[in-house]
């Protein structure tokens, strides 16, 4: 075994299988007997789908989809619908929301695993774990008893209460929210006319003074799921970010009443308060002990951020844990470089984490206060504006940039020491650290898209027509080599496993492009000379 992933949510699977595919050996322990229920995350975005498409699972969390969802907004008696397919976004394959439940992708995610001979290890629990310098070291609770491993890495992604965050002595910035969010699976009355659900085809969002509901029709046990925010109620010994106590019904009728929601409650399934925090781990990494997800960060559930980020941190890290297992000649040996490769984790995807902190914080100021001034907002100032908010709707290419700030298609990594430029540079590609836009290329037949030819786990060198054939340095089990034919010019550009460009050149730097590739463990690292 290289890396114990502990926790089986939608980051500790997916890094389980970014990880395997790029060489290592895993294993996933959950503590839980059974998959959690129910969903909190009910949206996957675009660059989520790009991320995970090289894994093969894209096409089987499509199905299950809904990829061309609309959305009501209800302002006092008027209903606005904006459609959030394909919008104003050529650069990618998935110009859209897709709106599916957090259950659904863990499903997908399993059976991937399970695909290629993993299977996730349930009511195991993590009790201790340890870095000895050397080697990691993990203590494991189940059925069968007790038992200590040892292993190179392990991979936190056990939740904001992260026994691998408190085993590495990482501290935990942030502090809790005066709003809290009630989740519900329930049937309103049916309700005629534009106020109220129109059908399970279309989310609902209801603008009230006290703050947003949004009704969306995928709930698991009754059509909708009700997702609205309150003033905290204050519980003591609640988890953030996990469904506790149940609401009283009378308490959801009060908020579908306070939304503007002319609705009784038909039936109600189950309900749950989730009280919320917005933090940050100080280090995402300790030496042999990582970070990922909820254990790194805790947002509140505005531009729906949480499951999504869990995603990218799992994929940027999984193949570096991949890459870097594969430089260890036994589960104690360390390999020069290898720290500045398992660093960089920690270099891009904090102040990532940092951005989307102050995203979710303002989005939910707005959405959840209750403040003077958001109160205002919502039940004055939209009101007044109902009337433009068609217009600005209707214009894709504002509704697109929105889509590209919230889903991370516009995170870049140019800080990071993975990110070299060759010699000499590369005029008019994507930098060393931008993320690689999809776009119509030629490989010698017929056009294609680029992100489709790059769908397969890996680095991928891209040569311009007429570059320099490749030295024999530059071969490995992960490296895959295009020469795009309808792209004049003698250059190259690297492409990380995560979609991010690492590497460019303008002539075919041969020194560059193996240090590089020694960099980060997808080539062995040149010979010493004396």
């Amino acid at each position: 075994m290289d890396i114990l992933v502990v926790g089986a949510g939608t980051t500790g699977l997916t890094l389980a299988l970014q990880a395997h595919d790029h060489g290592a050996r895993v294993r996933v322990v959950e503590r839980r007997p059974e998959p959690f229920r129910p969903s909190r995350a009910l949206i996957l975005h675009p660059r989520s789908l790009e991320v995970l498409r090289p894994l093969g699972v894209t096409d089987a969390l499509l199905e299950v989809a809904d990829t061309a969802p609309t959305a009501h907004l209800h302002l006092g008696s008027r209903v606005v619908e904006t459609r959030l397919a394909d919008l104003a976004l050529p650069d990618t394959a998935f110009p859209h929301l897709s709106l599916l439940r957090q259950m659904d992708v863990e499903t997908v995610l399993t059976q991937a695993l399970a695909d290629r001979g993993v299977t996730v290890e349930r009511g195991t629990e993590l009790i201790t774990a340890r870095d000895d310098g050397h080697s990691a070291w993990a203590v494991l609770r189940s059925a069968h008893g007790i038992e200590e491993v040892r292993c190179p890495f392990v991979a936190g992604c056990d939740g904001p209460a992260s026994t691998v965050r408190s085993c590495a002595g990482i501290g935990w910035h942030g502090r809790p929210y005066a709003a809290e969010v009630v989740l519900a699976d329930l049937e309103p009355d049916a309700i005629s006319g534009p106020s109220g659900p129109s059908g399970p085809s279309g989310a609902q969002l209801y603008v009230g003074r006290q703050g947003l509901l949004f009704l969306f029709p995928l709930g698991e046990q009754a059509t909708w799921r009700l997702l609205a925010t309150r003033a905290s109620t204050g519980e003591p010994g609640q988890s953030f970010g996990q469904p506790g106590a149940a609401v009283p019904r009378a308490e959801v009728q009060r908020l579908l009443e306070d939304a503007g929601l002319p609705a009784g409650i038909e039936h109600l399934a189950w309900s749950a308060r989730v009280p919320l925090q917005c933090a940050l781990a100080r280090r995402f990494r300790q030496g042999r002990l990582f970070l990922a997800g909820d254990a790194a960060h805790n947002y509140s559930p505005a531009t729906g951020q949480g499951m999504n980020a869990g995603i990218q941190d799992a994929v940027n890290l999984g193949w570096k844990l991949g890459f870097a297992a594969g430089r260890f000649s036994g589960e104690s040996a360390d390999v020069p470089g290898t720290d500045v490769l398992l660093d960089s984790y920690e270099r891009e995807r904090r102040p990532a984490a940092h951005r989307r902190m102050i995203l979710t914080h303002t989005a939910f100021w707005a959405e959840a206060s209750t403040g003077l001034i958001p109160s205002w907002l919502r039940a004055v100032a939209a009101s007044l504006a109902t009337p433009a908010i068609p217009v600005l709707l209707g214009q894709r290419r504002l509704i697109a940039e929105a889509l590209r700030v919230i889903s991370q298609l516009r995170v870049n990594y140019r800080r990071s020491p993975l990110s070299v430029e060759g010699t000499p540079r590369l005029r008019g590609a994507p930098r060393p650290g931008d993320r690689l836009p999809d776009a119509t290329v030629s490989v010698g037949g017929p056009p294609r898209r680029l992100h489709q030819l790059l769908a397969r786990p890996g680095v991928h060198l891209l040569l311009q027509r007429d570059a320099e054939g490749l030295p024999d340095a530059v071969t490995g089990p992960h490296i895959h080599v295009l020469r795009l034919t309808n792209s004049p010019g003698h250059g190259l550009v690297a492409v990380r496993p995560d979609g991010h460009v690492g590497f460019r050149c303008g002539t075919t730097d041969q020194a560059g492009l193996v240090g590089w590739l020694s960099l980060i463990g997808a080539a062995a690292p040149p010979p010493i000379r004396p």
